[in-house]
């Protein structure tokens, strides 16, 4: 059986997986000071800074139903017998629940739509797990269940310079948001269970990273581990990251990336992430 394996913009594949592996991404939208919405392919981190340093407002929106759905049609059409459709988490985005809607119209039977409860590579884990099953070989629900498993085991971990981009998106309380700016917080910050939530409250910027560290090495346990750092702007603070995740993790797959406009746009300039999947994305446990 031939699986497709579809997802989102947001999943920052590192370079050349989508095509390795086939897979087909729908994008998500970004506008500026509420102008017509651009795909985010259109709009990168580069665009991002110059908005931000311009203070113009940057919102973003999911994809739809009609964009979802000519991505499964074109999957189905071109030969595949079912299509596996992973995105960011219901509780940051309306991308999953238009997933669902696309795939009711286009045919129920052979879409299958999954939640990654995270974003960035919490999601792409996921997508890269499910077109590894898919290549393999997996049935639709052998697809799926890869997918679910690689998102039920990865932690997806975020340290930003201020919480005001996240209030403003909506993603995180406005008490919290003054709280971390009162009191000059750099927040440790965790996806759990699909929703933006505090993990700790540090002072500094040099400890969140210390503290990111510690908490990735211990979500990554022993053995094979899949790790991407990611940031926004903050290219020197992501490779020190790297490099010391590195050295304690000689067994990781790790990749280091920057976050595009969507994503972006919610965690603000001189964010810094880890995503670990223990396991790594072929074999997740």
């Amino acid at each position: 059986m031939s699986i497709a394996v579809v997802t989102d913009s947001t999943a920052y594949l590192p370079p050349g997986y989508a095509e390795r592996y086939a897979v087909r991404s729908v994008g998500l939208h970004v506008s500026v000071d509420g102008a017509g919405s651009v795909a985010e392919s259109g709009f990168g981190p580069g665009e991002l800074a110059r908005a931000f340093d311009r203070k113009h407002r940057v919102t973003t929106s999911g994809a739809t139903p009609a964009e979802l759905a000519k991505a499964y049609r074109a999957a189905l059409d071109a030969g595949a017998e079912g299509v596996v459709s992973v995105h960011l988490s219901r509780r940051l985005s309306g991308t999953w629940d238009a997933a669902r809607l696309a795939a009711r119209d286009v045919d129920p039977q052979r879409v299958r739509v999954v939640d990654s409860r995270s974003t960035a590579m919490g999601l792409g884990f996921s997508v890269l797990a499910a077109a590894a099953c898919a290549e393999s070989g997996g049935d639709l629900s052998a697809v799926e269940g890869s997918a679910a498993l690689a998102a039920e085991r990865t932690t997806t971990l975020f340290s930003v310079q201020t919480l005001e981009y996240l209030r403003r998106g909506g993603r995180i309380g406005a008490a919290t948001a003054l709280l971390g700016t009162a009191l000059a917080i750099k927040p440790l910050l965790h996806v759990h269970e699909g929703r933006i939530e505090a993990l700790e409250k540090v002072r500094t910027t040099t400890r969140a990273m210390t503290r990111l560290l510690e908490v990735a090495c211990r979500a990554a346990g022993s053995g094979p581990v899949a790790v991407a750092v990611h940031h926004l702007a903050a290219p020197q603070r992501a490779e020190q990251l790297a490099a010391k995740l590195r050295d304690q993790l000689p067994d990781a797959e790790l990749v280091v990336s920057e976050v595009g406009a969507v994503i972006g746009a919610h965690i603000g300039p001189g964010a810094v992430g880890v995503v670990v999947l223990p396991g790594g994305w072929q074999n997740p446990r």
